[in-house]
């Protein structure tokens, strides 16, 4: 498998983690979108936090979304996943084109700006399960970060990563998620927060050749890891043309006949996959019909 999500535990069952490679995913959402590098780094750091924080729900139809909501440039992001590895997203402003920061990188947190972040988890429960969290850096992981220990009360690590080619298609991209369970002593806590301070970016990990496994075994040094499940990762997104017809049909009688009136074929948007479906006016009068 070429991206794919590590569960692990370590430290005798103190310490529970994630790691992911995720370049396809990513470079398959930059080609649906046609994304700018800083857009494409942006929504790939979501994408790949957001596949991780999907394979920890349980149940087969839980989903999580992820929704980004500031006044950058970039115009917010959402990505959704679910426990099966599946992951989708998109921008508000895929052409977001910004100078480099300070130390001469995509400058993610300047396009992403000031705002804040909806965690919105679906576990087929009567109410979905909402957190909010200010964003804290715009950089994404550290965003992660804050709101595990804010609003889940978990002391967590993340870190995420893409690296662009120069022809701006994606050349690397993961990242890992460490948590410390309550029980966790102080001795393992010191340690984790040595190690994870010695690590200085994701994708120069990455490029050294690191695998999810090897990801792990540096983020845990020092730590007996006991990796319990290799999960394949892909964007994937489960628009279809029925789906699309639901939409319509939710519209209403008055819309529809109106459209139906102008005579002329409707195009809908999948703002997910980007994936454009076309109906035809007799498709709509058979809509029509149908539509109670």
């Amino acid at each position: 498998m070429s991206d794919y999500i590590v569960r692990a535990m370590a430290a005798d069952n103190q310490i529970r983690a994630f790691a992911a490679v995720t370049r396809d995913v990513v470079e398959t959402a930059r080609r649906d979108h046609n994304t700018s590098p800083v857009a494409t780094a942006a929504l790939g750091r979501l994408l790949t936090g957001g596949a991780m924080m999907g394979v920890m729900m349980k149940g087969e139809k839980d989903i999580l979304t992820l929704q980004v909501h500031a006044g950058g440039p970039l115009q917010g992001m959402t990505v959704t996943a679910d426990s099966k590895g599946n992951v989708k997203g998109y921008v508000g402003n895929p052409n977001v084109c910004i100078p480099a920061n300070s130390k001469g990188k995509l400058d993610v947190a300047g396009a992403v700006g000031v705002g804040f972040m909806n965690v919105i988890k679906d576990l087929g429960l009567k109410e979905p399960y909402l957190g909010q969290v200010a964003l804290q850096t715009s950089e994404i992981a550290e965003d992660l970060t804050y709101y595990f220990a804010t609003s889940e009360q978990v002391p967590s690590a993340v870190g995420l990563g893409v690296l662009m080619n120069k022809d701006n298609t994606v050349r690397q991209a993961g990242g890992f998620i460490v948590q410390l369970m309550p029980f966790a002593d102080e001795k393992v806590i010191s340690r984790l927060e040595e190690n994870v301070q010695k690590i200085n970016s994701v994708t120069n990990l990455l490029e050294e050749g690191h695998t999810p496994e090897s990801l792990l075994e540096t983020v845990l040094e020092g730590f007996d890891v006991e990796i319990s499940d290799r999960i394949p990762t892909q964007f994937y997104c489960n628009c279809t043309k029925n789906r699309v017809e639901k939409a319509l049909i939710s519209i209403g009688r008055k819309d529809l006949n109106e459209l139906v009136q102008e005579g002329k074929e409707v195009e809908m948007n999948c703002h997910f996959c980007n994936t454009n479906y076309v109906f035809s006016v007799e498709e709509l009068k058979d809509i029509l019909r149908r539509c109670k």
